[in-house]
């Protein structure tokens, strides 16, 4: 890997070297999302009007890792929170740095557009994953609690 690695937003062009990574990530927790739900959220982030955003980590002309995340409301600040929902970096290549800067570019576009916070969740066994975030983040102390429909 070199260390040139540079990050941007997702383009329409895009879409055929986001899949693999997309699949990466679904194969790394072990889920699998349908294709149209997949085909919605390429859109979305696409679509101007969406607080969605994705980006990806180029080596050169090589995708390497991605990113999705989320601006929404809070009832505890004016500015927006950002939900970082998606981290991948390809297999082979991680801590190599590559997730820092993608978290990074996350902070850089949050901060640019007003946001108070970046906030994101992560499965209890990806260790790995977690030295890096001590490094860049704080623990909330908070534990999720969710109800799945449908």
């Amino acid at each position: 890997m070199s260390a040139d690695i540079t990050i941007r937003p997702v383009t329409r062009e895009d879409h055929d070297i986001w899949m693999p990574l997309w699949k990466g990530y679904q194969r790394f927790y072990k889920t699998d999302i349908p294709d149209e739900t997949s085909a919605v959220t390429w859109r979305r982030f696409l679509d101007p009007d969406e607080p969605m955003f994705a980006a990806l980590a180029f080596d050169g002309a090589r995708a390497v890792g991605m990113v999705h995340y989320i601006f929404h409301r809070s009832c505890w600040t004016v500015g927006d929170y950002v939900y970082l929902q998606d981290l991948y970096v390809a297999e082979g290549l991680r801590g190599g740095g590559i997730g820092r800067k993608l978290i990074e570019f996350v902070y850089e576009d949050a901060k640019a557009k007003g946001a108070s916070r970046v906030h994101w969740l992560t499965h209890e066994t990806n260790t790995d994953a977690m030295k890096l975030y001590d490094r860049i983040a704080s623990k909330s102390g908070f534990i999720q609690y969710r109800q799945m429909f449908a």
